[in-house]
């Protein structure tokens, strides 16, 4: 990690703040946990990162001190305005499922010249970090799927619970519709677990991080395909493959073979990527969902 810059004279962000329960928040308040998160994070001077629900600031401002500038967005208006005295920090005020991330690169025009990453290695890529609503975790990840291509990495505080289902391994009670998906997308690691203790309020579930890397060549398929495939597979999980895909395969007119004597939870990432791509033939391209899933 770079060395840590001078704290800038920024104003007190956390003060006279409430938390909203309409928005989900809990204040990440406990330091070591910070120092933590900044730490496997590791940003460097000069890299595009953004943060999604910088709320009281409390990991704005070591990321800051370490970028020279950050963008943040964030919904709650209150909370915006008082972001937006910060000067080293461009602010969007709006609900991320609307944020259009490509528009967030140092160009935004795809003709352009490259301007190169913090090292000069390559086109400038996002970095993503954020500590998510938790009842909206799956809404987002899903909704950041269409510009992996443009990210370097992301960094979430979630629901333990869900990073467990993120990360979950076939023959596994918590691999799912959400592990398949990402998994297709990402590779992906819990790197740190943080206590209810660490927020003000502090929730009632514990928290962790995940680490997501796109993986540089993803398997084309086509999107839809692919969620309804999952979404099939796992509507009965604890019942035999074909009293469910079985019969929604004979309906999409599938003539091809595919072991429907297991449940769901036992087939790999790699064998629902490869039936989804022989159910809608061979995809010139990774196509992304059309609009954010439904919490998995």
């Amino acid at each position: 990690m770079s060395a840590r810059r001078p704290p800038h004279s920024a104003p007190a962000l956390h003060q006279g703040h409430l938390a909203r329960k309409r928005f989900g928040q809990h204040f990440l308040s406990d330091q070591t946990i910070v120092e933590a998160l900044v730490g496997a994070i590791a940003p460097r001077p000069g890299q595009w990162v953004v943060e999604i629900g910088p709320g009281l600031a409390a990991l704005t401002q070591p990321l800051v001190e370490r970028l020279g500038r950050l963008t943040v967005i964030e919904l709650d208006r209150d909370l915006a305005q008082r972001l937006r005295t910060h000067p080293q920090l461009q602010v969007i005020e709006s609900d991320v499922l609307r944020v259009d991330f490509a528009s967030l690169l140092p160009q935004a025009d795809p003709a352009a010249e490259p301007m190169g990453d913090a090292d000069g290695a390559g086109p400038a890529r996002l970095r993503i970090v954020g500590n998510l609503p938790y009842n909206l975790s799956s809404p987002i990840l899903f909704h950041l799927l269409p510009w992996a291509h443009l990210v370097q990495d992301q960094h979430f505080m979630l629901q333990k619970e869900v990073i467990e289902r993120m990360v979950a391994a076939p023959c596994s009670a918590a691999y799912g519709r959400l592990s398949v998906v990402l998994q297709w997308r990402y590779a992906m690691e819990n790197v740190l677990f943080v206590p209810p203790q660490s927020f003000t309020p502090p929730p009632r579930v514990d928290s962790a991080v995940v680490r997501m890397v796109p993986h540089a060549q993803a398997a084309a398929l086509h999107w839809p395909t692919l969620e309804d495939t999952v979404r099939v597979a796992f509507s009965q999980r604890r019942k035999l493959l074909r009293h469910s895909l079985g019969r929604w395969l004979t309906e999409q007119g599938y003539a091809g073979h595919f072991d429907l004597q297991r449940r769901a939870e036992e087939v790999p990432v790699a064998e629902y990527v490869a039936l989804a791509q022989a159910l809608a033939g061979t995809a010139p391209a990774a196509q992304p969902p059309t609009q954010a899933a439904e919490s998995q």
